[in-house]
C-alpha cells in the first residue's frame, strides 16, 4: 500500500467559507485513486446528505455535505463537472469594502468595493452551482451549493476531473450501505473567521494545502 501527495505542505490554520475556523481534524475521510478516472461517478443523496464517489462498485471518497435550504435547494438530475477552480469566490455573495468598513452584502448591494465569499475547490456541476469546501451542517444550509468539509473538499476536487458525471437524487442506493457507516462533521457551528481574513487576498494561502489519496489494490 502506498499513498500519493496532492500538493506539498500543509500551514496549520485553515479558514472555511460561511463558517471559517481553525482545521478540525476529526473529520477527514479516507480517499482511493481510482484505477480508471475515466469511470468515477459521483452521487449526491439529498436527504442523507452524503457524497459517493464511485469507481463502479468501488467506493473512493465517502463523506457528508451540506446541501441547499427548501427555498434555494440544490437541483436533482444528471449532470457533469463543467469546470474546476481552487480559489473561486462568490459571485453573488460577499463583502463591500467602503473605507475602514467591511459589511455583508448580496453581489449589487452596498457602495464600495466588492469581493466575494471565498469557495474553495470549487467544482462547477450546473450555472452557479458546484462543490466547494465550507461548513457541513446536519441540515440544509447552503444557497443550493454542496458543501464538503475542509479535510475533504481537496480530496473531492483531485478525484473528479471536467466531464465526470454527477448524479444527484432525494436518495441513492448507497444511503443504506455506504452512507449509515460514516459519521458527519460536529464542527459546523464553529465560529466565523474576521472579515479582514475572508477579503485578504491571501486568503486561500492559509488554505490546507496537503492531501492524502490511498493507492489501493
Amino acid at each position: 500500500m502506498k499513498f500519493l501527495k496532492y500538493s506539498t505542505a500543509f500551514l496549520g490554520l485553515l479558514f472555511l467559507f460561511t463558517g471559517c475556523a481553525q482545521l478540525n481534524r476529526m473529520y477527514d475521510q479516507p480517499a482511493y485513486k481510482p484505477h480508471d478516472p475515466s469511470k468515477v461517478v459521483v452521487k449526491v443523496s439529498l436527504d442523507q446528505q452524503m457524497v459517493y464517489v464511485m469507481e463502479g462498485k468501488r467506493p473512493l471518497l465517502v463523506t457528508a455535505c451540506c446541501v441547499g435550504i427548501p427555498s434555494r435547494p440544490t437541483p436533482k438530475g444528471n449532470f457533469e463537472v463543467t469546470r474546476k477552480e481552487r480559489n473561486k469566490r462568490s459571485g453573488s455573495y460577499g463583502f463591500c469594502i467602503f473605507k475602514d468598513q467591511i459589511k455583508a452584502v448580496e453581489a449589487g448591494h452596498g457602495s464600495g468595493h466588492y469581493v466575494g465569499y471565498p469557495m474553495p475547490y470549487w467544482v462547477e456541476f450546473a450555472p452557479g452551482y458546484g462543490f466547494h469546501q465550507g461548513w457541513v451542517w446536519p441540515i440544509p444550509r447552503s444557497h443550493g451549493c454542496i458543501r464538503l468539509h475542509a479535510n475533504d473538499a481537496g480530496k473531492f476536487f483531485q478525484l473528479v476531473r471536467v466531464g465526470t458525471p454527477i448524479k444527484i437524487a432525494k436518495t441513492q442506493p448507497e444511503d443504506n450501505t455506504l452512507g449509515v457507516k460514516f459519521g458527519r462533521p460536529k464542527d459546523y457551528n464553529s465560529p466565523d473567521a474576521p472579515s479582514t481574513t475572508l477579503v485578504s487576498p491571501s486568503y486561500f494561502e492559509q488554505l490546507k494545502k496537503e492531501f492524502l489519496i490511498e493507492a489501493k489494490d
